[in-house]
């Protein structure tokens, strides 16, 4: 069923907005738990590296269902704020519904970071776990966040490395394709989970948008795939949740799944320990300042 809510699916980003809130959003929410604690360290550690202090204004681009935001909200404590600001309204009712215990209460915004109009040098902090790779034009994107900055404000976010580097996506796509046809691959710099996996790229948008003293930090680590239960959990969740291998499925022939899972489960077999499937990432820890 399309999706009905209030944000009006216009612009430059309209394919996203009507992606995530149609398909995307939906499946994440269904798979909330599995996904903050599969990704909750990566966050985590883009958090440390720029810094969240006690007081932080902070901007949260992409908060999906809101854990990095209540993380936030931790973090800067009483005398801060946070902003959460996303695409997807059925991630943001969830994000919302989650942040009504906190302490500290958060504005959710249900609009396009790309887009909105943010009043200029609001926020200390613009923070993102992998909400950035999705803007149609991210030299406007950045340039728009950078404005909402204030003078020396930073910038911090985690993004993936490219997809021979990232084994928990790369093993299941490969065995997927044996049996499916992808999707042909989209064009390095389309809106997509690798879009910010070519350093050059990333530090070129950040620098025309006026961004300074931009790093980058090679983080790699293990996820548990799917949650710490059985091999075929971690089977379900790449086929039917967020993902290339899902993504490649929904334009399959649903005949074909119980053969493709059956390649999945094979190929992640050597993977599996009595934690769960445990699998290689790799990211991008990365900061600025506004110059």
């Amino acid at each position: 069923m399309a999706w009905s809510g209030t944000m009006d699916a216009a612009g430059p980003n309209a394919e996203q907005i009507t992606y995530w809130n149609d398909t995307a959003g939906p499946k994440w929410v269904a798979y909330e738990d599995l996904l903050d604690t599969q990704i909750r360290t990566l966050g985590e550690s883009a958090m440390d590296r720029v810094g969240i202090r006690p007081g932080d204004r902070v901007l949260d681009v992409g908060c999906g269902t809101g854990q990095t935001s209540i993380e936030l909200a931790r973090r800067v404590g009483t005398g801060g704020a946070v902003t959460a600001i996303d695409i997807s309204g059925p991630m943001l009712a969830r994000a919302r519904a989650r942040g009504e215990g906190t302490a500290q209460p958060i504005e959710f915004l249900e609009a396009d970071a790309q887009t909105h109009r943010f009043a200029p040098t609001s926020f200390d902090v613009c923070f993102s776990r992998f909400g950035i790779m999705f803007f149609a034009g991210p030299d406007a994107a950045f340039a728009n966040l950078r404005n909402a900055l204030r003078p020396a404000g930073r910038l911090g976010f985690v993004c993936w490395q490219p997809l021979r580097d990232n084994p928990w996506m790369l093993v299941p796509l490969t065995a997927a394709a044996q049996h499916i046809t992808l999707p042909p691959p989209p064009a390095p710099d389309a809106p997509g989970p690798f879009a910010f996996a070519d350093q050059s790229r990333v530090r070129g948008i950040l620098e025309r948008a006026g961004f300074e003293d931009v790093t980058f930090q090679d983080h790699r680590t293990t996820l548990t795939i799917g949650g710490d239960g059985p091999l075929e959990q971690a089977v379900g969740f790449l086929l039917e949740g967020v993902g290339p291998t899902s993504a490649a499925m929904r334009q399959a022939d649903p005949e074909l799944r119980a053969t493709v899972a059956a390649a999945v489960r094979e190929a992640l077999r050597p993977y599996h320990t009595p934690q769960g499937v445990r699998m290689a990432c790799a990211t991008w820890l990365v900061s600025a300042r506004r110059g």
